[in-house]
Parts: C-alpha cells; sequence; structure tokens
C-alpha cells in the first residue's frame, strides 16, 4: 500500500501514544514534538541513573537534523527510529544515518489495518478478553508479566487485553491500546507449539471486530519479519518501515556536501 505522507504522520502519532502508554506500566513514559520530531521518554526521575533509553521518531526530516535535536534535547541515551514510506528510498536513507555516523541495530514493517473488512478466522483454541481477576492472574504468570488491576477490566479501560485458550491453558496473547481514535497492537504471541493452527489470526480477528465497534479509525502495529508474512492475511497492509539507529558517541556532526 502506498500511503501519503499524512497518513503516514497519523500512523506515527498511534504509535507513539500507544507505545508510550504500553511502556508506562512500571513508570510514566511520556511522548513530545519538537519541530517535526517525535520523543518517546521516561517522566522526571529523582534519580537519572534511571532513565531507560529515550526513542527520536522521525519521517522526513534529514538524519543529520534530526541528530542535532535529539542531542540537544536527550537526557542521556537514546535511539533513533527513522521511518519511510514504502515508495520511498531505503537506500538513501540508509546512506544518510551511516554517513554521520548510525549504526543500524534492526528493522521493522509498519502496519495499518483500515478496519473496512476483516476475514472470520477459524481456530482450535477459545479467544477470550481478559476480564476478572482470576484470568488476570493466569494471563501475568504465562506471560511472566504483572497482573492486569481490576480497574482496567471495564467498558472504558485504555486498553484490551485477549488470550487464546486451549484445554484451559494460556496459549497465545494480543493487546488493543487506546491511542487517540486509533488502536495500536502490542505484544502478539503465540507459543510454538501451537503455531500455524489459525490461533493468531483468530486472536487478531477477534481484536479487530473489537476496535471497529469501539469507533476506532486504524489499528497500527510493528512487526518482526517473520510476522509480516501474517498480517496481511487478516487485511493489515505495510504502508512504510522503521529503521532503528544507535548514535555514535561525541558531538553532532554535519553531513558532507551532496
Amino acid at each position: 500500500m502506498l500511503a501519503t505522507a499524512s497518513q503516514i504522520r497519523g500512523t506515527i502519532q498511534t504509535f507513539v501514544r500507544g507505545f508510550c502508554a504500553q511502556k508506562s506500566a512500571t513508570h510514566p513514559y511520556e511522548f513530545a514534538k519538537i519541530g517535526d520530531v517525535w520523543v518517546m521518554r521516561d517522566a522526571v526521575r529523582k534519580n537519572p541513573r534511571y532513565y531507560r533509553k529515550e526513542e527520536w521518531i522521525a519521517y522526513g526530516t534529514p538524519a543529520a537534523e534530526v541528530d542535532i535535536i535529539a542531542r540537544r534535547q536527550t537526557r542521556g541515551r537514546f535511539f533513533v527510529c527513522a521511518v519511510r514510506g514504502m515508495e520511498e528510498s531505503d537506500e538513501k536513507l540508509r546512506a544518510s544515518y551511516k554517513e554521520i555516523g548510525y549504526r543500524l541495530m534492526a528493522t521493522e514493517p509498519l502496519f495499518v489495518h483500515r478496519l473496512k473488512t476483516i476475514p472470520r478466522a477459524a481456530s482450535p483454541a477459545v479467544i477470550e478478553r481478559v476480564a476478572s481477576e482470576d484470568m488476570a492472574r493466569r494471563f501475568g504468570k504465562a506471560s511472566r508479566s504483572r497482573p492486569i488491576p481490576i480497574e482496567q477490566f471495564g467498558k472504558d479501560a485504555p486498553f484490551r487485553q485477549y488470550v487464546a485458550l486451549e484445554s484451559e491453558e494460556i496459549v497465545g496473547w494480543v493487546r488493543s491500546i487506546d491511542a487517540g481514535g486509533s488502536n495500536w497492537v502490542a505484544n502478539m504471541y503465540v507459543r510454538p507449539k501451537s503455531r500455524r493452527r489459525g490461533i493468531g489470526m483468530a486472536l487478531l480477528t477477534k481484536m479487530l471486530r473489537d476496535d471497529k465497534k469501539r469507533g476506532a479509525k486504524q489499528s497500527v502495529l510493528l512487526s518482526s519479519h517473520t510476522g509480516a508474512l501474517v498480517y496481511p492475511r487478516v487485511g493489515y497492509e505495510q504502508i512504510g518501515m522503521l529503521y532503528i539507529y544507535a548514535p555514535r558517541k561525541g558531538p553532532a556532526r554535519q553531513a558532507g556536501p551532496t
């Protein structure tokens, strides 16, 4: 899918809002926009030693400019996440960050579902939303995470957690996070022994139908390259690629002449 620059920026905003909500479980993780660049980072801490790495999100802003903004505003350690549309040059973006000393860590496909058509998916597992203390406790144990607080089970909760059950065992899960009129998909996972049986698709279609019922405009996610083969089967379309860069040490360095 070829998306407009405006559509990509809107999708990035969903990502930023949803990702920060997801990462705020242990300490508030905030977002702000400086010029055309987003930053996601910890709220103020008493001890600066405990700051997690910041993430600066850029689309269409020259690499050297992003580097200057991030270095002037950062509290310490950071990554840059540069986004390109599908029709934009991969080679040019890579070269621009390499020129100023950045190291590419990973790439992740960026997907969006417009919630127009959602297929049906048969599955051997029962898909349900976590809506009780007992299921929250079981999910926390299965995923090795903190149990969901009881106040987040309600109709107006900021996210919805889904699980897949086979013989009462939790074998998969996915979370949909409200992100300003759209939804962000987090922590999609199916246990290896239960893969290739339609469970992931069943989790996603149940989640997407609920997103649509609640009035969401779209569903957004970042995927592994393996996952990128699965999401189109339920209607997700890749609109871009996200590149995660680690900066070199030292002050900002201007790019050379082009």
